[in-house]
């Protein structure tokens, strides 16, 4: 609703403080055109070379004149203003009725720019009441408009309430526009999307656009008239680039065809260079340029309309977003195009239109952006989410979900620093016979009644390495008696949650004890408890042997401590 009043009151403002010093402007009636070398009051003087009533101007000529006619109750101007493009010079006459002529010249790095956005000024030399005519003689003009919207007044806009307000609301339009630019500077910093960047240059291009073309550049840094004439042509260029960089990188993947989103690459070093070319050299094909420069345009506009089209076709979001934000803009550069190219019609840069299609780039797409950086994230998310469930499975066994050898080796320097210093290595008696007698599945029935004998815990961790050896990871100063609690349980455990085998089934460990300020890796400690258990074995089975790792390696060597116990048959 801000957004919508905001158009609303620019859509008044844009006549009302002009509005009312229309009726005090003059308006040429005649234009003549001559080369540099003419005497200037010569042509001047010269009635064939002037053609009235015709408003459709020429640049064929090096100079164009244009005449004002002063009545006798019209107010008297002391003004010249006209909009801003490439051009030489400015002379200007007054003509009184005796014949006295009064001439002024200006070059162009002396134009003045004006409070009415677009726009130069320069002051008129003395016209009183017997000025009967005004002749203003524009050396090299580059474009139309210079000519078609000259007008004469008794002054520049008044700084009053109906100019300040209308500064006060392209204001608030700016600082919309500077909002996405907060809101993108956090997205981007959790998710570095490309297409955030380039929404960010498209709306500081935007506001640019808004500043250099508006009295706002004249209040805020009083720019001479041709600095800001040129600044807006590059800035329209970076301003086309950055929009069509955005839809390139903003319409999903899929989304459009491969050879459109390559052709936005394209267009967008072409305005790139059409608008820096144009800025630089004015004056190339000075009669011609400014149409042709208009017309090379065309296609990018084509492309964009056919990208986003194709992109609506095959179900972008996104795309839905930019179609509605961008539709008033993509307006206002046809009005430009057409008016610009098409013979006959006077240039219009439809900048209201273009006020009203700011406007909705910020709503919509900001949206779009919005919209697209949760879709983002959420597929990210999910992604990670899965990503790590696949690396929590491919850390667990999967027959009795214990982790696994993968998930001992990367975590067990973890493991060490959080405390676990005690390894044991558990190995099932005589397991072979089990899968032999009652076959395969009693066997697995089996494994996972060990896993849960185990009873991993905040204290133990428990890994499976294979068949029926185990891991117990042990920390605490009874880190020995609760593993020889777990074997000894396995029995009990096995028999409830698998009757029938005809006899207990028991588990051998080894189990290395490593002290805190032993440096043992795995590798050590495994084949230390993987020995240790094997002399278990030999020792009859059903029993522990335990050794203590005393120091770093290279200091002592182990000190071994047997232990053996033997639980209940």
């Amino acid at each position: 609703m801000t957004t919508l009043l905001s158009i609303v009151m620019l859509a008044s403002l844009d006549a009302a403080p002009l509005g009312a010093a229309e009726s005090m402007d003059i308006r040429s009636s005649c234009s003549a055109s001559s080369s540099l070398s003419d005497d200037l009051v010569a042509v001047v003087h010269a009635p064939g070379r002037w053609t009235c009533g015709d408003r459709i101007y020429s640049l064929e000529g090096e100079r164009t004149l244009l005449r004002f006619e002063i009545g006798p109750y019209d107010v008297l101007p002391q003004y010249l203003f006209s909009r801003r493009s490439a051009l030489a010079a400015v002379h200007l006459l007054a003509i009184d009725r005796d014949g006295t002529l009064r001439q002024t010249s200006l070059s162009a790095g002396e134009l003045l720019s004006a409070l009415r956005g677009g726009y130069f000024k320069a002051s008129l030399p003395g016209v009183t009441r017997d000025t009967l005519q005004v002749v203003v003689a524009f050396d090299l003009p580059s474009h139309q408009m210079t000519l078609e919207r000259a007008y004469l007044s008794p002054s520049d806009i008044a700084l009053g309430p109906d100019l300040l307000r209308s500064l006060v609301f392209l204001a608030i339009l700016a600082g919309m526009l500077s909002m996405p630019l907060i809101f993108n500077a956090a997205f981007y910093r959790i998710l570095r999307e490309p297409f955030v960047l380039w929404h960010s240059m498209l709306t500081i291009s935007l506001l640019l656009t808004i500043l250099v073309s508006s009295g706002l550049a004249v209040i805020l840094f009083d720019l001479p008239a041709m600095t800001l004439s040129w600044m807006t042509t590059v800035i329209f260029g970076l301003t086309v680039a950055s929009g069509a960089m955005f839809t390139h990188c903003f319409i999903e993947p899929g989304r459009m065809h491969p050879g459109l989103r390559r052709a936005l690459l394209y267009c967008a070093a072409w305005a790139l260079f059409l608008s820096t070319a144009h800025a630089a050299f004015p004056f190339v094909a000075r009669s011609i340029q400014s149409t042709l420069y208009t017309a090379a345009f065309a296609p990018v506009v084509v492309i964009f309309i056919l990208s986003v089209a194709d992109a609506l076709r095959r179900g972008s979001r996104a795309a839905k977003f930019q179609a509605v934000g961008y539709t008033p803009m993509l307006l206002a550069g046809l009005v430009r195009l057409a008016t610009g190219v098409a013979p006959g019609l006077q240039s219009n840069d439809a900048m209201l239109l273009f006020y009203v299609g700011c406007a909705c780039e910020v709503l919509f797409t900001t949206l779009g952006v919005a919209d697209r950086f949760m879709t983002i994230k959420r597929q990210r998310d999910s992604a990670r989410f899965e990503a790590d469930m696949l690396e929590r499975l491919s850390e667990r066994d999967a027959l009795t979900g214990l982790l696994n050898r993968r998930a001992l080796e990367q975590n067990f320097e973890k493991f060490r620093a959080e405390g676990y210093r005690t390894l044991a290595v558990l190995d099932l008696d005589h397991f072979k016979a089990i899968n032999d007698v009652h076959g395969h599945l009693v066997g697995d029935a089996v494994l996972k009644a060990v896993a849960e004998a185990l009873q991993a815990n905040s204290q133990v961790h428990a890994f499976r390495l294979g068949g029926e050896e185990f891991v117990l990871l042990v920390r605490g100063d009874d880190a020995q008696a609760q593993a020889e609690h777990r074997r000894q349980a396995i029995p009990a455990i096995v028999a409830n949650a698998v009757p029938g085998l005809g006899r207990p089934v028991t588990a051998s460990m080894g189990m290395t004890d490593a002290s805190p300020n032993a440096g043992a890796k795995f590798a050590e400690l495994y084949e230390q408890a993987d020995k240790l258990l094997y002399d278990a074995k030999l020792a009859g089975r059903n029993r522990t042997k335990i050794a203590m790792v005393q120091g770093p390696k290279d200091d002592a060597d182990p000190v071994f401590d047997t232990v053996a116990r033997r639980c209940g048959r």
